[in-house]
């Protein structure tokens, strides 16, 4: 372990030693080989079709399914390991080298995988009969999302190709974002005339108690975006033209409609959700003008959000956070308390902020070793503490899948957002509880506000991005816009969700360059599913809260279905219905709560 010290402690690198040594490695040279040799029985199995007769083609599908399970684990284990060293430091010229390399490997299975489609398409009547055969029977739901699909791919010549362009088109465009905003800076004359810092740095700062380094922070974030601002603009009209051109031609309607089929989810209940968003923005404004009280000004500014108010001003150390979590897991289910312990113990987490990492914070899967590796960048919040079980929440869902084939244990965005979030959601409620219990009147405000700070992020900020990346669409099919048109959707998309509970002078405007979600070259809309899986998520908690440790059973089977059926149907075994708004309405109801508890505390303390 080591690292610079923070909050209290020394915070540590993650150890990919268990993983590969490194790129020189003999095992990562192995397994890009052998990558490289089963794409290659792949492709020749999937040459001709599958037979006509049910048996012969549940030999030959069951041949092509281990084949694919075993080559699509190589790749992801290949591609993670050499992401995982370029997002620690992206100036790593042998870590971009390895990226460009793993993605070149992976070129024959994503060309396998259109043919598979193809393929299964063309015995799609003898599908029903081998999934009656008990060694496919877990594969029903696969089945019938490959051969859905298969009507929205081109030809296998053209999807060849897109995968090829893509190495060159939109994931480039994406490290180039990556690479810019994880090394841009501006000066920071707090620290010296010659003080800089990042912005990933200078957006920690925004959970400072003394607005005027907020305010400061801010500032200078935003002076880093501008002179950034052009490359990072193209990186972004790069990514979402080539989403909308290779798209449109695979047959889908719009942007919005294949990221609700990613989702697993169906328009119905993308629109629910999005109607009990837009319902909710009155009970957030309330929220946001009373802080803005007990912060004594007229309306909260933009790097007001995160400011702490009630007793927050506490740092936690990093072993602290680690302690915290791993008990509150635990007293919901010991084995996850246990799992939580041993990714702290072996190193997984890379918590130290440097130059060169990438901002914000995420969780990676090695399905080879079964292991995981979190990244995140601890600054000694309460938030810092709450990223962290939200990120072991992720981790927790992989360990409960990873004895599965790949196939079986792949979940969509929603689902993912619903495991970790309902990990925030049990380290936070025993803290609340807790603090109700000592009757701490100053603790409980400040534990409410973190909770609401992180829930009007979820609601308000998501349904802005979500508003942001819809517009931006529209206006991308007509041509490449400026990093001022960028500015101005965002800021429109600012004003129409927080309303006049954020001085309309003191918005983000480049908000589209700090968030890394939009540069995905396969992904679209990648902010909705936040939302989901906290109301999701809070509805599986007034489950367990009803139901108490029993639930833990059934939560692990909930996480272990999410990668073999839509998330609707996950939501029905967990007793929801989540095409009626008033599902996601009663999820609002349980924040609306804490809102009312929120303003009467403040009340109380203006007194």
């Amino acid at each position: 372990m080591n690292g610079s010290d923070n909050a209290g402690g020394t915070l540590p690198r993650w150890n990919l030693g268990p993983l590969y040594a490194s790129f020189d490695a003999p095992e990562y040279a192995r397994d890009r080989e052998l990558l490289a040799e089963l794409s290659a029985q792949l492709l020749v199995e999937l040459d001709t079709p599958f037979p006509q007769e049910t048996s012969a083609a549940g030999v030959r599908v069951k041949r092509v399914l281990v084949l694919l399970e075993k080559a699509g684990d190589l790749a992801e284990n290949v591609g993670a390991y050499a992401y995982a060293v370029y997002s620690t430091d992206t100036r790593n010229a042998s870590a971009l080298a390895a990226i460009n390399a793993a993605e070149e490997r992976a070129l024959p299975l994503e060309r396998a995988a259109v043919l598979f489609r193809t393929r299964l398409t063309e015995i799609a009547h003898l599908v029903p009969a081998l999934v009656e055969d008990g060694s496919f029977a877990p594969y029903a739901f696969f089945f019938a999302e490959q051969i859905e699909l298969a009507s929205k791919q081109m030809s296998g010549e053209l999807e060849d190709l897109a995968a090829d362009l893509a190495r060159t088109g939109a994931d480039a465009w994406s490290r180039l974002h990556e690479a810019v905003s994880s090394t841009a800076s501006s000066p920071w004359p707090r620290d010296g005339a010659e003080g800089r810092k990042t912005v990933v740095a200078l957006r920690s700062l925004a959970f400072d108690s003394d607005r005027s380094v907020r305010a400061d922070a801010f500032r200078a974030e935003l002076d880093a975006w501008k002179a950034a601002e052009i490359p990072i603009a193209a990186a972004l009209n790069g990514v979402k033209g080539s989403y909308l051109i290779v798209n449109t031609r695979r047959g889908w309607r719009d942007a919005l409609e294949k990221s609700a089929y990613q989702a697993r989810i169906s328009v119905q209940t993308l629109d629910s959700l999005i109607a009990s968003l837009e319902e909710s923005l009155p009970v957030f404004r309330r929220y946001l003008k009373a802080k803005a009280r007990l912060l004594g000004v007229p309306a909260c500014a933009f790097y007001d959000l995160f400011a702490p108010v009630g007793e927050t001003g506490r740092k936690w150390s990093y072993d602290q956070s680690r302690a915290f979590i791993i008990d509150r897991f635990s007293a919901f289910d010991s084995g996850m308390g246990a799992f939580a312990g041993h990714a702290f113990d072996a190193s997984w987490i890379d918590a130290e902020p440097r130059e060169g990492k990438v901002g914000g914070a995420y969780c990676m899967d090695f399905p080879i070793k079964g292991d995981s590796r979190i990244l995140c960048n601890y600054e000694g919040s309460f938030s810092s503490l709450t990223t962290l079980a939200h990120e072991l929440g992720h981790a927790w869902h992989h360990e409960q899948l990873k004895d599965l084939p790949r196939t079986l244990s792949a979940y969509p965005m929603t689902l993912a957002e619903t495991a970790s979030i309902f990990a925030e959601t049990v380290v936070f409620e025993s803290a609340l509880s807790e603090c109700r219990g000592r009757n701490a009147a100053g603790e409980l405000l400040g534990l409410l506000e973190i909770n609401l700070q992180d829930s009007c992020q979820v609601i308000v900020d998501i349904l802005s991005r979500f508003y942001f990346e819809r517009s931006v669409f529209a206006r991308r099919a007509s041509g490449e816009l400026s990093p001022a048109d960028f500015c101005s959707l965002m800021v429109d998309a600012q004003k129409a969700t927080y309303g006049d509970a954020v001085d309309p002078q003191a918005l983000h405007p480049y908000m589209w360059a700090v968030k890394g979600h939009y540069y995905s070259g396969d992904l679209a809309f990648y902010n909705f599913p936040y939302a989901f899986g906290l109301l999701f998520g809070l509805g599986l908690y007034a489950r367990y809260e009803k139901e108490g440790a029993a639930f833990a059973t059934d939560y692990r089977a909930l996480l272990r279905m999410t990668g073999s059926a839509g998330a609707v149907d996950v939501g029905r075994k967990a007793g929801f219905d989540m095409e009626n708004i008033d599902f996601w309405r009663s999820g609002i109801s349980v924040i609306a709560a804490r809102v009312e508890e929120f303003e009467r505390l403040c009340g109380q303390v203006q007194q």
